[in-house]
């Protein structure tokens, strides 16, 4: 493990042993992003890094694209990349994967690190912008360094196979939250489609509605005679029932019904004057003296 900064050991480390043992120590930065690099450690290395993600931070300022800021959480496990809002884990860069950190001689703001992809086994090289913090952080990540390296030799090994359990268990966890993530959009795109999809259901009342014609008149269909339905007890139906308040027309006189009209119905004077018509109807006709037989038999006038 090769580090471009040295400390004299009759110093003390900036942190306490166990704020980076037990918990972590947090830094606000911009990130330029990452770059793949041929060597796992080198100061040219990173200086070329560190002069091509420049040139594409120029770039896009010139497009109004902003630098993002990450939360930087360093420990005796490794150096973690955060969304400082949302507090998700973007890179869980493990300690014993770095090989290389250094800061930016020239540039006081910058600082940088090498480490191996747990996945593509690539080296990456990864840095950030810190407008006075840079030296500080370098420190840092050396004195995680130096508590995991005792650590080490105080477990005699053992724990260098725990850390590796562990870094796998988080990058699952990390794995399964990004797939939890994708299909919970998946999820409200289709609740969203099935929202513009669904028709509201038709009542009852309208689907039963007898359909009309354009005059919204129901339209006459041979197939079903008005044929009246007999009694349950095999009998005629009975005529229908007379309305005890009858309707008058504009005159004052009731409307003639010929279906509940009968010859009861008439008073006696008038219905004695109907017999006298029907008799004479019978016997003949007299229009103008002339007299005209009804009986065919005689077949004459």
């Amino acid at each position: 493990m090769n580090r471009a900064f040295n400390r004299k050991k009759d110093k003390s480390w900036m942190h306490t042993p166990e704020a980076l043992a037990k918990h972590f120590i947090a830094y606000n930065v911009k990130f330029l992003g990452h770059t793949e690099v041929d060597q796992p450690k080198g100061t040219e290395v990173v200086k070329d890094a560190v002069r091509k993600l420049k040139f594409q931070k120029h770039i896009k300022k010139s497009e109004g694209q902003k630098i993002p800021k990450v939360e930087l959480q360093i420990s005796i496990y490794g150096v973690k990349i955060l969304d400082p809002k949302s507090k998700e884990v973007q890179y869980n860069c493990q300690l014993h994967r770095i090989s290389f950190c250094a800061d930016d001689k020239t540039d006081k703001r910058i600082f940088t690190f090498i480490c191996k992809d747990s996945e593509s086994n690539k080296h990456l090289c990864y840095v950030f912008d810190s407008e006075k913090c840079a030296e500080e952080i370098t420190l840092t990540i050396g004195q995680a360094f130096d508590l995991a390296y005792k650590k080490f030799l105080e477990s005699g090994g053992k724990d260098v196979e725990t850390r590796k359990q562990i870094g796998g268990l988080q990058k699952r966890i990390q794995d399964l939250e990004a797939e939890n993530s994708e299909l919970k959009k998946q999820l409200q795109v289709l609740e969203e489609q099935l929202m513009i999809a669904q028709v509201p259901p038709v009542s009852t009342a309208m689907s039963s509605k007898t359909p009309t014609d354009i005059f919204d008149m129901v339209p006459f269909s041979p197939m079903t005679p008005l044929v009246p339905l007999p009694a349950s007890n095999g009998s005629a139906p009975p005529p229908p029932a007379r309305p005890t308040e009858i309707s008058r027309d504009l005159f004052g006189a009731e409307p003639f019904d010929p279906f509940t009209c009968g010859a009861a119905d008439f008073p006696p004077d008038i219905q004695s004057k109907l017999d006298e018509m029907q008799e004479g109807f019978k016997m003949g006709l007299t229009v103008e003296g002339t007299v005209f037989s009804l009986d065919p038999l005689e077949g004459r006038c």
